[in-house]
């Protein structure tokens, strides 16, 4: 059933640079497109690409460069040239692993094995997240709105301070949370006054009104709720956004997904899902009561679920996804006249990335097609069931068994077919890696294509390689 188009308010897509941040060539590319697709901001995560400097010097990426301050400076002119906001996520409680990994750093955990949460009692704690936005703030010339993270504060309450805090009659874990934000976006506000806060919404969920409305943070923050699954449970969600208003808290944000909330380790997102995301997300919007002052929609497209975890969809071939959402909102549903927008917005015949089919087609429309494309075909090559239980096929369980290898006993004849398989299949993969390593460079650092191989190519191939060493060895001792 078709929903209204997004009602006013802001279409933020969500950059998450702390995997596989894109060569700033291809980010200007990006954000040419973003303007295309009608965004009208980007919701920047740094994360450790951003150039801290100082004391924070040892927050910067090892892994490959971050941007220097003249890459950041001249991303955001590029975005305002194109009639795009820069809004910046800097994370302040939780997921803070990129920061609390760092050694000199480790006292400032609420617990040691939780890398990604800050203690909240330490003022260091608070003069470290003050000075990293700070930092954030000065290279952002006339910013007017910043996200402050505040997702996901796993183990809040656990270390030996906060049970001490705890330990006070009338204080619970909500509490503890809500001081620390309050603590920060008070701060935020000394320092620059005109600034909007945004914050995730989710440790305040289960909060009832009148410990929202007690808490200070009412006037200080708008709550972005998130919530990527295709079946989003509209009444709940609706629900959500009254209780914040009702709080006091009437400037609210919307986060939808367009990639990167499937599993962590999916290669190529499916459009379908993302679309009924959406399609949830509009219904929410036209069930919500005049009260609620919807700001916008952050539509976010996460490169990894945090930043000790692996990569999933990378930005290239998500870019139809993205573009069928935006279509979806502007529509109200995803209608055959959305379809055919993004079909000729990027030039494909297909939304779903994996139906798109190799084309000549030159790349203006669609940046990354071809990675896009050889993407597609590595991934369907990788979950080919030949390849991937090759170990399960009948010439291997019957001539080539642990039993089989333990004694080097083999049939020289099978064992020369199972290894000309495995060769024929290695070939393949090798030829279509080296194809996405040579483009895949052109788009992201070094790293970023070193790491992707490792991750979803190097634990299919490495089976298959030693397969053919071993058959090889075997044949070898059988036949003069």
């Amino acid at each position: 059933m078709k929903s209204p188009p997004w009602p006013k308010g802001k279409k933020l897509v969500h950059l998450d640079l702390k995997g596989a941040p894109p060569r700033v060539e291809y980010l200007h590319k990006l954000i040419e497109l973003f303007s295309q697709l009608g965004v009208d901001g980007l919701l920047v995560e740094y994360e450790d690409m951003f150039p801290y400097d100082g004391e924070l010097k040892l927050l910067q990426a090892t892994a490959q460069p971050s941007y220097s301050r003249e890459e950041v400076l001249s991303m955001q002119e590029f975005a305002k040239s194109k009639g795009l906001e820069v809004i910046p996520l800097v994370q302040t409680f939780g997921h803070m692993e990129f920061v609390l990994k760092h050694r000199p750093l480790w006292s400032l955990r609420e617990v040691a094995p939780c890398v990604g949460t800050l203690n909240p009692h330490r003022e260091d704690g608070v003069r470290l997240v003050m000075e990293m936005l700070r930092q954030v703030v000065e290279l952002h010339p006339g910013l007017n709105a910043l996200h402050i993270g505040a997702d996901e504060v796993y183990m809040l309450g656990e270390g030996e301070e906060s049970k001490l805090w705890l330990a006070s009659p009338g204080r619970t874990v909500e509490h503890l949370f809500l001081s620390h934000v309050t603590k920060v976006a008070q701060a935020i506000k000394e320092a620059w006054p005109h600034m909007t806060i945004i914050m995730w919404d989710d440790m305040m969920r289960g909060m009832g009104q009148d410990t929202l409305k007690a808490s200070g943070l009412v006037g200080l923050v708008q709550p972005m709720l998130w919530d990527y699954t295709p079946n989003l449970d509209v009444d709940t969600t609706v629900s959500l956004l009254e209780k914040y208003c009702s709080a006091g808290m009437s400037d609210l944000w919307a986060a939808s997904s367009f990639k990167g909330s499937t599993s962590v380790y999916t290669c190529v997102p499916s459009t379908q899902r993302h679309v009924d995301n959406h399609e949830q997300w509009l219904k929410v919007a036209a069930a919500l009561s005049v009260a609620v002052n919807l700001q916008g929609i952050a539509i976010t497209g996460w490169q990894r679920y945090d930043h000790l975890s692996v990569l999933c969809e990378l930005m290239h071939v998500a870019l139809p996804s993205l573009a069928a959402c935006l279509q979806t909102l502007s529509h109200g549903q995803f209608s055959a006249e959305a379809q055919s927008k993004v079909a000729e917005s990027l030039d494909i015949s297909s939304v779903e990335v994996e139906a798109m089919g190799r084309t000549t087609a030159d790349e203006s429309l669609f940046p990354g097609r071809r990675l896009a494309e050889l993407t597609v075909e590595l991934n369907s090559l990788l979950n080919s069931e030949d390849i991937r239980f090759f170990d399960n096929n009948m010439f291997v369980r019957g001539w080539f068994s642990p039993y089989h290898q333990q004694r080097k006993m083999l049939s020289p004849l099978i064992g020369m077919q199972i290894h000309s398989q495995a060769s024929t299949y290695l070939t393949a993969l090798q030829e279509k890696v080296a194809a996405v390593r040579e483009e895949m460079v052109r788009l992201y650092p070094e790293s970023t294509a070193q790491e992707w191989i490792e991750q979803h190519v190097s634990p299919v191939m490495a089976p298959l390689q030693r397969m053919t060493e071993d058959i090889g060895a075997c044949v070898n001792e059988m036949v003069p």
